[in-house]
């Protein structure tokens, strides 16, 4: 299939800067046996291929190697010294091995669309691009892979989209993003000392001033939770996480741009999750007088979703939300009270159950 490149820059040579660039997928793993092949035959799959195309096996105790050797040398495998049970460790491991000009970072649990390096790829021909972030969709399962699909519609197609516009894209995906490997070499260090490693790194960016684009044609497919009990795990991790790099870069919310997005997601988000506890409690009329426009809006934005992606389950999503929206907030102030006010760091990995693909 011929790429269709979209009359992005060119030099003089009519090539576009992109043309010369080298590229490197890398995908950490640990335990992937039963979706690793479909993830590396995305890969292998790309209108534009990978240069390289490196797998960081995290020492894995199932059947991930015997997989991974069966696709010889068109994949290079690296296994760690020993398992180090944190996606951000065995990036710190794979880094090294890495030969390309660009690194794709992904997860051993997600697809990658067939044009996403071709697509992502453009965003580097301009040379003050130091990464770029793909656009996510999550694989249909069940109610909470559906309501997870409908939180990435929106937020990918207006809070981020926005954040681009602002020039701040608050964080680059861990399964889509793409660097520049001198820039994540040079300024993205891996300090361990966060759960949530891709915000941190963008978080990094902003603060030495580097370009960071978005791309909504770059797609992956992942596999969320599909147990509520793995859900609110990943959700602890998500806002934990969120919380551990709020404190570190604190600093970052004094910058005018920065400020307005970071006071609407934590300074918003505490008074909001507080008030969805607290409103009942006092007045339960003026909270049912509050829930029903809401769910208007809520419904509104599903009809939105539901035409942009052309699911049309997502008109079910409205009901489960509303649910999703009470276990979001509660976890969203516990990890404010764990991470924020008693200092309870955790940096436990959380590795949800995988379903074959």
């Amino acid at each position: 299939m011929t790429p269709k490149f979209k009359g992005r820059p060119v030099n003089e040579l009519g090539l576009r800067l992109s043309d010369k660039l080298k590229v490197t997928v890398m995908i950490p793993c640990f335990n992937e046996e039963a979706t690793i092949r479909r993830g590396v035959m995305s890969i292998l799959d790309q209108t534009r291929p990978a240069d390289q195309i490196l797998i960081v096996n995290d020492s894995s105790t199932d059947k991930t190697a015997e997989i991974l050797a069966r696709f010889g040398d068109k994949i290079t495998v690296i296994k760690t010294p020993k398992n180090f049970g944190n996606k951000s460790h065995a990036q710190e491991y794979g880094l090294k091995f890495v030969t390309g000009d660009i690194v794709i970072a992904s997860d051993g649990d997600t697809l990658i669309d067939p044009h996403f390096i071709e697509e992502i790829i453009q965003e580097f021909n301009d040379p003050k691009v130091a990464a770029a972030g793909g656009y996510v969709k999550s694989m249909k399962n069940n109610w909470l892979t559906r309501s997870r699909a409908y939180d990435y519609t929106i937020g990918q197609n207006i809070n981020k989209l926005a954040q681009s516009y602002l020039g701040y894209m608050f964080v680059i995906p861990g399964a889509a993003g793409a660097f520049r490997t001198h820039i994540f070499r040079d300024y993205l260090s891996f300090d361990h000392d966060t759960i949530t490693e891709d915000l941190d790194f963008t978080y990094k960016l902003h603060k030495q001033g580097l370009k960071v684009n978005y791309n909504r044609d770059a797609i992956v497919l992942t596999q969320d939770p599909a147990t509520l009990y793995s859900y609110i795990n990943q959700m602890r991790r998500w806002f934990g996480g969120g919380w551990q790099n709020l404190a570190k870069h604190y600093d970052i919310a004094f910058r005018p741009r920065q400020a307005l997005e970071l006071s609407l997601m934590y300074v918003e988000g505490l008074v909001f999750s507080m008030l969805l506890f607290i409103v009942p409690l006092i007045d339960i009329r003026f909270a049912i007088f509050f829930f029903i426009p809401y769910l208007g809006v809520m419904t509104a934005f599903s009809v939105y979703a539901a035409i942009k992606e052309k699911r049309w389950d997502f008109l079910l999503v409205p009901i489960p939300s509303f649910f999703l929206m009470y276990v979001n907030s509660y976890i969203f102030l516990e990890q404010f009270v764990k991470e924020i006010i008693f200092k309870k760091k955790n940096l436990v990995w959380f590795k949800p159950e995988r379903t074959k693909i």
